[in-house]
């Protein structure tokens, strides 16, 4: 027999998910974000034993989802440093601490600056990595700093540094 009509995966009983990707180094994250993956583990970890008391459990898929979800939490929780915002003072931005800046017109914008898993655009919760971040981090009240994005450099300038809300 030909091997094109073999089924070499018979006798699987999960099917093959890619990983999500674990990014290499520390996860930076501030207590409200270490508590957030905590409870998401929580969550995944009781969604996947809800899955598997189902009577019909013929699709696998999202049991081996919720796993590999699993597998990546946990990654991300070994990895996770926590970073109170509460014991930097507020001369300079550093993370886990609220910015306030003004552009070129006045208008204000507040942003945070936290971990990769806490971000959040809607929010205005920036990853540390971001290029928005990288310009912002170590700036004081008055400083102009110039964020360099796809659409063009944006001077803004800092005009609050607070400690972020809960």
């Amino acid at each position: 027999m030909s091997r094109a009509f073999v089924n070499e995966d018979a006798g699987s009983d999960r099917p093959d998910l890619p990983e999500r990707p674990v990014p290499p180094g520390p996860n930076l994250v501030t207590p409200r974000g270490l508590a957030a993956l905590r409870s998401a583990l929580a969550a995944r970890q009781a969604e996947l034993q809800a899955l598997k008391s189902r009577p019909d459990r013929l699709d696998k898929l999202p049991e081996a989802a919720a796993e590999r979800d699993i597998r990546w939490l946990e990654a991300r929780l070994k990895a996770a440093v926590v970073i109170d915002p509460a014991a930097h003072d507020l001369a300079e931005v550093a993370f886990g601490l609220a910015v306030i800046v003004a552009d070129e017109d006045g208008k204000e914008t507040t942003y945070e600056i936290t971990g990769e898993d806490e971000a959040d655009a809607t929010r205005h919760r920036i990853a540390s990595s971001s290029p928005l971040a990288r310009a912002l981090l170590g700036a004081r009240v008055g400083d102009l700093v110039t964020w360099k994005r796809p659409a063009g450099n944006l001077d803004l300038e800092v005009t609050r540094i607070a400690h972020a809300d809960p």
